[in-house]
Order: structure tokens, then sequence, then C-alpha cells
């Protein structure tokens, strides 16, 4: 168990099914994945018949309800595509009513696809902590459950060193204003896989415009790092 969950299981705000207690998973998708973003038109998966473009960058972000979350990246320029699904935990291929139950392991997440020639990953990561309260371990708002964890999954090292030191800024301005420690979990891509979530879900605020958001943010500025 990491560090990270160790300190959440002590924290009193919630508990981590093992590996063993997980629920088993499958070795595919039990719905259909879209293709195509229903905002911007592009991809949300990259594959053979349908590519990303060279170039591309990409980050997984969970800020709780990934709903709302989505929408604030699709809405901002040089994104490329975004989709929400399920990462960091141990059932392969979930469903959303399995990872309801805690018996998942994972968070929700949103990727986020971008041109770093057009938004800088700085900017990403600063939606990011100002979005949401990265304080609050199993818990965003009034969302309770492993589900709604902060966490950010890298996929390269650039990424991890800019995730480290920006939380490492924002930690003090958040303590200054009486808020805790930050337990966003950091962990890389790779070995976390990210599994898309159903289709009524993807751009589900585009789709239901009155729809349930939750942004549990502080009010709190990233400061600009030196």
């Amino acid at each position: 168990m990491s560090d990270f969950l160790a300190g959440l299981l002590g924290s009193g705000k919630g508990s981590m099914v093992t590996a063993e207690e997980a629920l088993p998973g499958r070795a595919d998708y039990p719905f259909e994945v879209p293709v195509d973003h229903a905002v911007l038109g592009t991809p949300i998966r990259s594959t053979d018949a349908q590519p990303w473009p060279a170039g591309l960058s990409a980050i997984y972000l969970g800020m709780g309800c990934f709903w709302g979350a989505e929408e604030i990246y699709w809405r901002l320029p040089g994104v490329f595509t975004t989709a929400v699904g399920y990462q960091g935990g141990f059932t392969a291929h979930p469903t959303y009513e399995e990872v309801c139950t805690g018996r998942t392991g994972h968070t929700e997440a949103v990727l986020v696809a971008y041109r770093e020639s057009d938004i800088s990953t700085y900017d990403v990561l600063k939606y990011f902590w100002e979005s949401h309260d990265p304080t609050q371990g199993f818990r965003q708002g009034n969302d309770m459950g492993t589900q709604y964890r902060s966490a950010v999954y890298y996929t390269n090292d650039a990424q991890r060193d800019l995730i480290e030191r920006t939380a490492a800024a924002y930690a003090p301005a958040l303590a200054g204003r009486g808020y805790g420690e930050i337990t966003t979990e950091i962990a890389p891509a790779e070995g976390n896989p990210f599994y898309y979530a159903e289709g009524y879900h993807q751009q589900y605020l585009y789709k239901v415009p009155n729809g349930y958001r939750c942004h549990s943010a502080s009010g709190i500025a990233l400061p600009s790092l030196d």
C-alpha cells in the first residue's frame, strides 16, 4: 500500500479496498465506448482506425465527480479531446455501478489530451488545483467515497516534476487559509489503466446542461513558480 493510501486510511475519511477484496472485473468493456467527443468532434480514444495527431500530451485528473471536471477542460483552447473514466483501482473494465460500491478502488478521472504549444501543462494543472479541494481525502464536497479522491496520473517525467512543484507551491497557500494537507494521489498512468466510462457519462453536461456540477474549489489561486 502506498504512503498516500495509508495516510487516507488513517484519516477517517473512507476505506480503500484491497486488491484481494476488489471485484474481479473482466477482459473487455461490458458496454460500447463512444468514438467521438460530443462537443469537440475529436476521437476520445486513439486507435489504429482513428489515431490522435502526433505531438499531443495526455494527463489524467481526479477532481471529484467527473461530469463537471470534464466540462472545465473541453472548454479550454489547446485541448484536443477529453473523456471520463475510472482509474487507480484494481477491477478491470468496471461499470459505474461497481465503482460506486467502493469495491473497485477506482477514482473518477478525466482524460485530457492537449497540445503544449497551445496550452501549457502548468495551465492544465492550474485549472486542476484551483477547480477542486485537494485536501478532502475520500471526498469532494457532498460526494463521499474513494471514487471522489483527488488524483493526478502523469504520462512523462516532465509532468511528474511539474505536478510535484505545483503541489509544493499550493500547499502553503492552502495552509495559510486554514486548509489541511494535500491528499492528492500522484502516480504514473502506466500501471494505473484508465477505463472509459459508459457513453451517457461522456460529455454529460453538454447532453444535460442543467446537470449536477460539484466544484469544491477553495478559491485560492495557484502561486506562480519561480
